[in-house]
C-alpha cells in the first residue's frame, strides 16, 4: 500500500519473535504519539475541508456578482439589497445556491464511487500532492474569475481536493491503531474502562479468524469480502445518508429564502452567517468525540430531518418571528451533522478487523457525498417552484 505500511511489514518480518522480547516503550511516550497523531489527522482534515467549506459559504456571492472593472471582489459593495425577482416573494437569485452545490460535490462522489475500486494502487503521497494543488489552484480560479463559469470550474478543483483528500486521510488512518487507541482509551474520569468493555461488547461488522493483521499486509480483498464489508456497513452509511441530505438541503435549498427583511444585515450577509454559524456547529461537534460518543445514529437523523421539516414549512409560511431564532436552529443543524460524521466513522473504526478497516472506511466516506448530492439534485426544481410564488 503506501511506504509506511510497508516499512512496518519488513520491521516485523525481520524481527520476527524478538518484537515480543523488546521492552514497551513507556506509558507517557505513548500516549504522547496518540497526541501527536491525533492531532496531525485533526489538522489534516482542517485543511482538506477549507477549500470545500470556503466555496459553499461564498455560493450566494459566487452567484449574485460578476466582477468589474471598478469592483475587484464578488462581493457587492452597495450594501442594499436588490430582489432579483421582483414577482416573487423571495429575493431570489436567477440560480440556486445549490449549483455551487453540485459543482462542489460530484467530482467528490465520482471520486469516492471509484476509490474502493483501485485507488489504493496508488501511493498516498501523489494523493496527498495532487489534493493540495487542486486547493491552491481552485482558490487562484475563483479570486482571478471574471464570470460566474469560470468561478465553478474553480468550485470543481475543490471538490476534487476535498473528495481525494477525504478518501486518502481516512484510508490512511487504518495504519494507525494508536490514534483509535486515544479515541477508545478510558480518560482519567473512566478508571474502570468502561470504554474497553463497550467495545468488546460490539459485534464485528465480519467475523474473521486472522483480525490480528496488519491493513494491506494480506492479499487484495476478494469481491466478496467487499460485498460481505459494505453489507455490514449499511447500517451507518444510511443514516448518514439521511443526515447529510437533511442538512445540505437546508443549506444549499432554504438558506437563500430565509431572508428576513426587518434586520441590519443584508441578504448576502444573512447568508454568510448561516454558513459561519452551521460550520461553527460542525467543528465543535467533530471535536467532540472524546466527550460524548453515541452509537446508535439513526438518532441523529431523526433529529436532522425534523429540522428540514421545521425550516420548510418556515419558509413556506413565514412564521418564526426573529433571525436570532434561525440562527439557533442552524447552530443545531451542524451540532448534528458533525456528530453523525465523526461517531459514524468512530463505530467502523472499532467494528472492523484491521486487514478491512482501509476498505471500509474508504467505502463508508461515499455516504455523505451521496446525501449532498441528491440533496442539490432536488434542491435546484424547490428554488424554482418557491421563488415563482408572488
Amino acid at each position: 500500500m503506501g511506504g509506511c505500511a510497508g516499512s512496518r511489514r519488513r520491521l516485523s518480518d525481520s524481527e520476527g519473535e524478538e518484537t515480543d522480547l523488546a521492552p514497551r516503550p513507556p506509558l507517557q511516550d505513548s500516549q504522547g504519539a496518540h497526541w501527536k497523531n491525533a492531532v496531525g489527522f485533526w489538522l489534516l482534515g482542517l485543511c482538506n475541508n477549507f477549500s470545500y467549506v470556503v466555496m459553499l459559504s461564498a455560493a450566494h456571492d459566487i452567484l449574485s456578482h460578476q466582477r468589474t472593472p471598478g469592483n475587484q471582489s464578488h462581493v457587492d459593495p452597495d450594501p442594499t439589497p436588490t430582489s432579483h425577482n421582483s414577482s416573487s416573494r423571495f429575493d431570489c437569485n436567477p440560480v440556486s445556491t445549490a449549483a455551487v452545490l453540485l459543482a462542489d460535490i460530484l467530482p467528490t462522489l465520482v471520486i469516492k464511487l471509484l476509490a474502493p475500486l483501485g485507488l489504493h494502487l496508488l501511493p498516498y503521497s501523489p494523493r496527498v500532492l495532487t489534493s493540495g494543488i487542486c486547493a491552491a489552484g481552485s482558490f487562484l480560479l475563483v479570486a482571478f474569475s471574471h464570470s460566474v463559469t469560470i468561478s465553478l470550474c474553480g468550485v470543481v478543483l475543490a471538490s476534487i481536493s476535498s473528495g481525494l483528500g477525504e478518501v486518502t486521510f481516512l484510508s490512511l488512518t487504518a495504519f494507525y491503531p494508536s490514534y483509535f487507541l486515544l479515541l477508545t482509551s478510558p480518560g482519567p474520569q473512566d478508571p474502570g474502562g468502561e470504554a474497553d468493555s463497550d467495545t468488546s461488547a460490539r459485534q464485528p461488522l465480519i467475523n474473521n479468524e486472522a483480525s490480528e493483521s496488519k491493513p494491506g499486509s494480506g492479499s487484495p480483498l476478494s469481491l466478496q469480502e467487499r460485498w460481505t464489508v459494505f453489507k455490514g456497513l449499511l447500517h451507518y452509511i444510511v443514516p448518514l445518508v439521511l443526515v447529510y441530505f437533511a442538512e445540505y438541503f437546508i443549506n444549499q435549498g432554504l438558506f437563500e429564502l430565509l431572508f428576513f427583511r426587518n434586520t441590519f444585515l443584508t441578504h448576502a450577509e444573512q447568508y454568510r452567517w448561516y454558513q459561519m454559524l452551521y460550520q461553527a456547529g460542525v467543528f465543535a461537534s467533530r471535536s467532540s468525540l472524546r466527550c460524548c460518543r453515541i452509537r446508535h445514529t439513526w438518532v441523529l437523523a431523526l433529529l436532522q430531518c425534523l429540522n428540514l421539516a421545521f425550516l420548510l414549512v418556515d419558509v413556506w409560511l413565514s412564521y418564526l418571528p426573529s433571525i436570532y431564532l434561525v440562527f439557533l436552529i442552524i447552530m443545531f443543524e451542524g451540532l448534528l451533522g458533525g456528530a453523525a460524521y465523526v461517531n459514524t466513522f468512530h463505530n467502523i473504526a472499532l467494528e472492523t478487523s484491521d486487514e478491512h478497516r482501509e476498505f471500509a472506511m474508504a467505502t463508508a466516506c461515499i455516504s455523505d457525498t451521496l446525501g449532498i448530492s441528491l440533496s442539490g439534485l432536488l434542491a435546484l426544481p424547490l428554488h424554482d417552484f418557491l421563488c415563482q410564488l408572488s
